[in-house]
């Protein structure tokens, strides 16, 4: 099925209050809700003195309601007595102040006593809660997000360091320390920087592996406390935030069961491929189908301007979610706390209990979820598109840019939008994952390439796949250290069929144009040297530097069983579209149907094969889809034979007739 419901926290209201909160719950046809991750000091008053109690009547309650609950380890919440009896377990910043209590995720991801404590307690929640029936799922902590400069996580930096090089001879050899004197002769000499600091790129790069190796450890403290208690079926996630980046998040996903992240509009309205594409990317840190941990109902309070979405808005944001592979919508949070820092937050019921007015437009999706249960239920999206998400080439990128406004999320983007635009299926994915079962990779700044990486992307296109290398790709190796051959590196140019003989920071933008394709590459610029004669050169630059005139932008090369294009520009929209356009039809690749803009299509299928597409009308006008064969619509219960209409955000769910 696919879920519905918010985060509840009984503890902040009396509790004969609590059975018409979950009247109210019910009665918006929620089928799950989120209780816990913040209670550890309501749970365990008294360091060693367990309260279960309250939560077991708020869980009875919500079963009688026929509600299921996700618990969630309060790890990111820990209770007063504990940071004043442990002070070791809150986190220091890079200037040695700890942090003050109060807030979340303040304590030392590496703090030996803090993995003990909250070993005990995800231990004590899952020995009391892990075969309860109805008890489906655990979130482990909240939204990891600290990076802890104390002494104990420089020491254990330094370990992993050594773990990592063996000697320091490797070390320096591979971080190039004989540049500006910083090699290293003791292990206890190596800094432990600020990602801003502007240090060496092999040592920055390492500091983010070993935040991503923290917290993976941390996790593991509490999966490892959880999982001999729990039932089967019974799975564990953390609610990742988007493109966050303090930590590689397919590391960490690795040893949960799904993914799930939290997904806020913050100022302004939604944007249709801003949203996609991360639901796209979560679903892309396990393969498969994820949460919607926690979404706005109607505002947030920590944006620069705390607007309202409009009136059905957060319903399509709910549905786009859905189409891309969320089998859960839960709103953060329920009810208006009287106090704490979140007091103007969005709900569904408000500070004196009652429903606020987007009660309703919960309440709406409740019904749809339930008009269509069976329908989604084990269905999930399938792309023949995937587009290469590298976090090392992320943040390798964002410490050396070379243009202010080079952004790696960005430059993503402008590959992302235009294929969703026309409603062709993508998948997000790791660098490193198979790239078997899809008909085009694009592998935005790929810049941290090894041996491994570039076999796989040749191999795919000797296999027939179609591969877009893009500005910046095959820059660097593992060590943050430029790779001694010339992009995109020995193997990718021998299948390309091109190198880059300079890359180019443009201040200005620079004409590029071929047959087929006029406009502006803009802040980067890369000149090509054809290498092959299987190579066609699609677009040149024009008169700009001297050092870019008529030289290759774009070229493809034909010479295996797949196409291998190399863009060395940084189109502008509209030419990019064009190009895209272009390389999508080469490779047979089309939506559903056509369908009007800013309506899209969001297909998801059951293993048997029959798909179910829910149509979205991301706009505020009313729209007319022409469908292609007779349809069962199932929100609206009604038979289609030609023309369907979507209102104002309007979201249909159809079937091909029988």
């Amino acid at each position: 099925m696919i879920y519905f419901g918010a985060a509840y926290y009984p503890e902040h209201w009396p509790e004969e209050r609590w059975p018409e909160d979950i009247r109210l719950m019910k009665e918006a046809g929620a089928t799950v809700t989120r209780l816990a991750e913040f209670a550890w000091a309501t749970m365990e008053p008294v360091e060693g003195q367990l309260d279960f109690d309250w939560l077991d009547r708020a869980i009875d309650l919500l079963v009688e309601n026929d509600i299921d609950i996700v618990l969630g380890t309060p790890t990111a919440t820990p209770p007063a007595w504990l940071t004043q009896k442990y002070p070791h377990t809150l986190a220091m910043d890079e200037y040695g102040r700890p942090a003050q209590h109060g807030l979340r995720c303040h304590y030392c991801v590496n703090s030996p006593e803090y993995h003990t404590l909250s070993r005990q307690i995800a231990g004590a929640m899952a020995q009391r809660y892990g075969q309860h029936p109805r008890v489906i799922g655990w979130q482990i902590d909240n939204e990891f997000n600290r990076i802890c400069y104390c002494p104990r996580c420089q020491a254990r930096f330094r370990r992993f360091l050594k773990e990592h090089y063996q000697t320091l001879d490797e070390l320096n050899t591979r971080w190039s320390t004989a540049y500006w004197s910083q090699k290293y002769t003791d292990w206890e000499q190596i800094p432990f920087p600020s990602p801003t600091s502007g240090h060496n790129p092999g040592l920055l790069l390492e500091l983010r592996r070993f935040v991503s190796d923290s917290y993976r450890r941390f996790q593991a403290v509490q999966i490892e406390a959880l999982r001999p208690h729990l039932r089967d079926g019974a799975w564990i996630t953390h609610n990742y935030m988007g493109w966050f980046d303090a930590f590689d998040h397919y590391t960490l996903a690795e040893d949960l069961d799904m993914a799930s992240w939290d997904c806020y509009v913050r100022t302004g309205h939604h944007d249709r491929t801003t949203q996609a594409v991360v639901h796209d990317l979560t679903r892309g840190f396990k393969r498969k189908n994820f949460w919607l941990m926690e979404t706005q109902p109607g505002h947030v309070n920590w944006a620069s301007i705390n607007n309202m979405l409009n009136k059905g808005e957060a319903r399509v944001l709910a549905w786009q979610a859905i189409g891309h592979g969320a089998d859960a919508v839960l709103y953060w949070q329920w009810r208006s706390a009287y106090g704490g820092q979140e007091q103007y937050h969005g709900t569904l019921i408000d500070q004196s209990g009652r429903p606020r007015p987007f009660y309703e437009e919960a309440q709406q999706l409740g019904k749809d979820l339930a008009a269509v249960a069976d329908l989604l239920g084990g269905t999930e999206p399938a792309a023949q598109v995937a587009i290469l998400n590298d976090y090392e080439s992320r943040w390798s990128m964002s410490w050396q840019r070379q243009h202010r406004d080079f952004d790696y999320v960005t430059h993503l983007l402008n590959y992302y939008r235009p294929i969703a635009e026309r409603n062709v299926p993508i998948d997000v994915i790791s660098a490193d994952a198979s790239l078997d079962g899809y008909r085009l990779i694009i592998a935005p700044v790929l810049l941290i390439m090894d041996e491994k990486r570039a076999q796989a992307l040749a191999d795919f296109v000797k296999a027939g796949g179609h591969l877009i290398l893009t500005v910046r790709c095959g820059m660097k190796d593992r060590a943050n250290a430029l790779l001694s051959a010339r992009q995109p590196g020995p193997i990718l140019a021998g299948i390309a069929g091109v190198e880059v003989a300079d890359y180019n920071i443009l201040d200005e933008p620079v004409p590029v144009g071929g047959g087929w394709l006029t406009g502006q590459s803009h802040q980067w610029a890369e000149r090509l040297n054809v290498l092959d004669e299987d190579v066609s050169v699609i677009a040149r630059f024009g008169k700009s530097n001297g050092w870019l005139d008529d030289q290759p932008a774009i070229t493809v090369s034909s010479g295996h069983n797949g196409l291998l294009y190399y863009v060395g520009a940084y189109l502008d929209e509209e030419a990019q579209d064009v190009f895209i356009d272009h390389v999508l039809k080469t490779a047979k690749l089309k939506p559903p149907f056509d369908t009007p803009a800013g309506v899209e299509i969001c297909p998801r299928t059951n293993a048997e094969g029959k798909t179910a597409y829910i149509l979205i009308n991301h706009e505020r006008d009313r729209k007319v889809v022409s469908l292609p064969w007779k349809a069962q619509e199932h929100l609206g219960k009604q038979t289609i034979d030609g023309t369907l209409d979507l209102d104002a955000y309007g979201i249909a769910v159809v079937t091909k007739a029988n």
